[in-house]
């Protein structure tokens, strides 16, 4: 795709993922222009038009491919269960697409995705946003200066509370096969992020439990990675006091931060990317390092904390590297082969509950 206009984007599903990370996102995007909304729901027809001015609604997907030459890119946001079919109907027209976490629901389903894209030639690229949070990116930026050390032990946590099982959510009742459940939700994003830092997996250990009666609302993934490193992952939705967003523990210190990036929080009350402050983490909110005390007469074992100035959050850059990509041929923000290896570790996860053993991802994945 070349030339200056602007390219033409679809979303289709306008729920929480739709309205609230795509939408703005790519309203943000300089050359990328929101064309169409894909939703049947007049509620949220209502809103598309409220939120986005000129923005043209279809019923659905049916009414997008019709216009399928209108548009170069297709946003999928609809519930898990269906981002295969969907993202197939968009490559099928000849449009480049983005999935919303995760991109299929197993392996397989994703390892023929990713084949279709290619014999296409068309993007496909997994909206992996989570790898521009500000505490990810501080986190890199302590790796590269050498801060920690080795790193030992990487422990990343989404634990909220959410008592009451919420029918209306199809993520809480729907099950895993059919696209619900936390692992499939934030679980995919905490192991792009182990993977991103500590590299491919050679060994799972998963618990996933139902405590509330719907699909998996708990789940304690272990990972040992051929590096070395051991990351514990842990989600749900039933945890009064949770733990620290990230402990990172190394040789020479550890890395602690407490809160979660304020994106989300942000984009939901209608605040974008380039707005004053957007992405910015407040003193209060920074990480702290913890390291040994090297003067001569600190007593053994003694270590101090230091608040870390937090890198600003960037989900902004996703979708300006999908716009290059899409015009230059540059290669996507996030390559599809790393939401396959993603998905090899979460389909051992799955294994390894089930038969409450360390399981070895099967990576069929090679290119």
């Amino acid at each position: 795709m070349s030339g200056n206009r602007p390219l033409s984007v679809a979303i289709v599903g306008y729920g929480l993922s739709g309205r609230w990370f795509h939408a703005p996102l790519v309203s943000a995007a300089e050359g990328l222009v929101l064309r169409s909304v894909v939703t049947a729901d007049p509620v949220r027809t209502a809103q598309a038009r409220s939120d986005h001015s000129g923005v043209q609604v279809l019923a659905d997907v049916g009414q997008l491919w019709a216009t399928a030459g209108e548009h170069d890119l297709v946003v999928v946001a609809t519930p898990s269960g269906s981002h295969v079919q969907v993202a197939r109907g968009a490559l099928e027209h000849g449009l480049a697409v983005v999935v919303d976490k995760p991109i299929a629901l197993t392996g397989p389903e994703g390892r023929a995705l990713v084949d279709l894209a290619a014999e296409r030639g068309l993007v496909l690229a997994p909206f992996h946003n989570r790898r521009w949070d500000s505490d990810h990116l501080t986190l890199l930026r302590l790796l590269a200066d050498g801060r920690l050390g080795t790193v030992l032990r990487y422990e990343s946590r989404f634990e909220r509370w959410r008592p009451e099982l919420d029918r209306s959510r199809w993520r809480d009742h729907l099950t895993p096969a059919e696209g619900g459940g936390s692992l499939l939700d934030l679980g995919t994003h905490v192991v792009d992020q182990s993977l991103v830092l500590f590299g491919p997996v050679i060994g799972v250990y998963a618990e996933l439990r139902s405590q509330r009666g719907g699909s998996d609302d708990e789940a304690f993934v272990a990972l040992h990675h051929r590096s070395g490193v051991r990351s514990h992952l842990s989600l749900g939705l039933l945890f009064a006091s949770p733990g620290p967003r990230l402990r990172v523990l190394g040789d020479r210190g550890a890395f602690v931060v407490s809160g979660v990036d304020s994106q989300e929080a942000s984009l939901r009350r209608g605040r974008c990317p380039g707005d004053p402050g957007f992405g910015e983490e407040p003193a209060e909110q920074w990480g702290t390092l913890w390291s040994g005390d090297v003067d001569a007469g600190a007593v053994a074992g003694a270590v101090h904390g230091v608040p870390v100035p937090s890198e600003p959050g960037r989900w902004i850059e996703f979708y300006l590297g999908l716009e290059r990509a899409l015009r230059s041929g540059a290669p996507p923000p996030v390559d599809p082969a790393d939401a396959l290896d993603g998905l090899a570790v979460l389909d051992a996860a799955r294994r390894s509950s089930s038969l409450g053993e360390v399981v070895t991802p099967v990576v069929t994945f090679e290119p």
